[in-house]
């Protein structure tokens, strides 16, 4: 794909997001395109957005267990931007009628204090840099077909990666914690709707240690000249299978010790 290619079918995203109105699968019209493409379709996308005044906060890490890897044919996550438009208040009420079709994930957010970047980095290099840790809920939405109407395709990996790796949000809550000296694979969740419990999971089904979804995606940044800046919120990855969401739903993800995070559905 051309970089006017790319700017296309950032277009076509942004307005379907803004109309909410799915599109067909983007490697149905260009069945060559390429992991890199579709980085480079998300990027144009951020670029949308980031001229119409939306500032990035941070990152989402996705598909880091290995089920879900396995699931769409690949051997590594993905990852998405978020910007502060993005971000919801933890008690708060998010609506619907800005979506299409709602899912939310239960996972661990890393702040930066210190930047990162470059190759080599190790889960303590993470812990480092990082200012703190908070439970978090990501929304996820998709702007792309998950099944195509017509050929009844599902939707591929390069598909959902243009589609800033589904991510339309994030709410953090709970308890604010220093990551250092706590054992952060055992960390864990109990996530309900509507006072029944959907899911329950583990940190360490991200990748064994939540942290080396961020080691991945510096060194994927590395690729390009970029990093990871202080500040930023970094969605390590989910822990639970996505749970669908609707008008009126209420989630409350339980993370024992560390605090709940709820938010409502309106």
């Amino acid at each position: 794909m051309s970089p006017e290619d790319h700017a296309a079918a950032a277009l076509r995203l942004d307005e379907a997001e803004r109309t909410r109105r799915q599109i067909r699968m983007l490697t149905i019209a260009d069945p060559g395109m390429t992991m890199a493409d579709a980085y480079s379709v998300q990027n144009a996308w951020r670029a949308l957005k980031i001229a119409r005044g939306e500032r990035v906060v941070g990152h989402k890490i996705g598909l880091t267990s290995k089920a879900m890897q396995a699931a769409v044919g690949i051997n590594q996550p993905d990852s998405g931007f978020l910007t502060e438009r993005m971000v919801f208040s933890d008690g708060g009420v998010i609506p619907v009628d800005r979506f299409i079709r709602l899912r939310i994930e239960a996972e661990l957010a890393f702040v930066l204090k210190a930047p990162l970047a470059g190759r080599g980095l190790t889960v303590a290099d993470v812990i480092g840099a990082t200012d703190y840790v908070s439970p978090a809920l990501e929304i996820l939405d998709t702007r792309i077909f998950r099944v195509d109407p017509e050929t009844k395709q599902t939707r591929t990996v390069i598909d959902t990666i243009a589609d800033n790796a589904a991510n339309a949000g994030v709410v953090l809550g709970g308890r604010r914690f220093d990551p250092r000296g706590v054992d952060l694979p055992r960390i864990g969740a109990i996530v309900a709707k509507n006072g029944e419990i959907e899911e329950t999971g583990l940190a360490a089904g991200v990748l064994g240690h939540p942290a080396r979804g961020i080691v991945w995606l510096a060194e994927r940044l590395a690729d390009y000249g970029e990093g990871l800046k202080a500040g930023e919120i970094l969605l390590a990855g989910s822990f639970i299978r996505p749970i669908e969401i609707g008008a009126g739903d209420v989630i409350v993800a339980d993370y024992g010790e560390y605090g709940e995070v709820l938010v409502r559905f309106g």
